[in-house]
């Protein structure tokens, strides 16, 4: 526990690290894996490292392939299998390799939707066709999970995307307010790294959104997200926390701990 004092944010330390609370809930992230057989066979070490650890839940931020593996039912099978083996509950983020990178990006999210849409512990569900989108309170934290994938959220299909993104900022916009009333910090939970523009850019709104509710309510607001496969944990703008969990070729998962609203994220574990 003595790293916990040298890791809170502001507000705790000013609050003298001798009154730093124990964990409420201690949780995992990891996203962007198995690419290969070979990171197939290192998640499954991975798990069994898993196993070995007091978690409440383990969250995949999205791609559980490669998008030349991850667009056929056999490879989503395997997966659901595999990660059953997770001893703890297992929530599960679309990426876009397994749904807007195949030929037929609707009937994967609905194959998508079938295996993984299901919650491994009470939820609230977004009313409407989004089942992905789902929020929990644990530890002064509200969890949201959003629909948002890489390749540019798939603005080439702009129909879709229209109609995504509406219901993905109504579910993030209530959520923010949920949290706000509730004193709770927010933490979104999505595959698609928003800060790669390009000059049709398919983050903008998202960005603001996010931007917006960290001026309106600094160090409470924190963003979980894979598709670049680099690990960054940084402040993109003020009042707002960024994480990035490694990718493929790492197969690898990040350790959080939370109290009171706070979280604390240690280094990459890898396999």
């Amino acid at each position: 526990m003595g790293n916990w004092c040298t890791s809170l944010v502001a507000g705790l330390l000013l609050a003298g690290c001798a009154h730093a609370p124990p964990p409420q809930l201690t949780f995992a992230l990891l996203g962007d894996t198995p690419y290969s057989a070979g990171e197939v066979e290192r998640l499954d070490r991975l798990i069994d490292d898993l196993n070995g650890e007091r978690l409440d839940f383990v969250a995949h931020l999205g791609d559980i392939g490669s998008s030349r593996l991850a667009c056929n039912d056999a490879w989503l099978d395997a997966r659901k299998a595999q990660f059953a083996r997770i001893g703890h509950p297992a929530v599960m983020v679309p990426g876009d390799n397994e749904w807007t990178d195949c030929p037929d990006p609707q009937a994967r999210l609905a194959a998508w939707r079938e295996r993984f849409c299901a919650a491994p512990f009470p939820v609230e569900v977004q009313p409407g066709d989004y089942c992905e989108h789902r929020r929990w309170q644990a530890a002064g934290l509200l969890f949201v999970t959003l629909n948002v994938p890489g390749s540019n959220n798939n603005l080439r299909e702009p129909a879709e995307n229209e109609q995504r993104m509406r219901a993905v900022l109504s579910w993030l916009d209530d959520s923010a307010a949920l949290a706000a009333k509730r004193g709770l910090t927010l933490v979104i939970l999505m595959q698609a790294d928003p800060f790669v523009v390009r000059p049709r850019d398919g983050y903008a709104s998202l960005r603001a959104r996010m931007k917006r509710f960290g001026e309106e309510r600094p160090g409470k607001v924190i963003l979980a997200h894979g598709d670049t496969h680099l690990w960054q944990e940084n402040e993109p703008w003020p009042g707002v926390r960024r994480l990035e969990v490694w990718g493929s070729p790492f197969v690898s998962w990040v350790h959080a701990e939370a109290a009171r609203g706070e979280v604390r994220f240690s280094a990459p574990r890898y396999r």
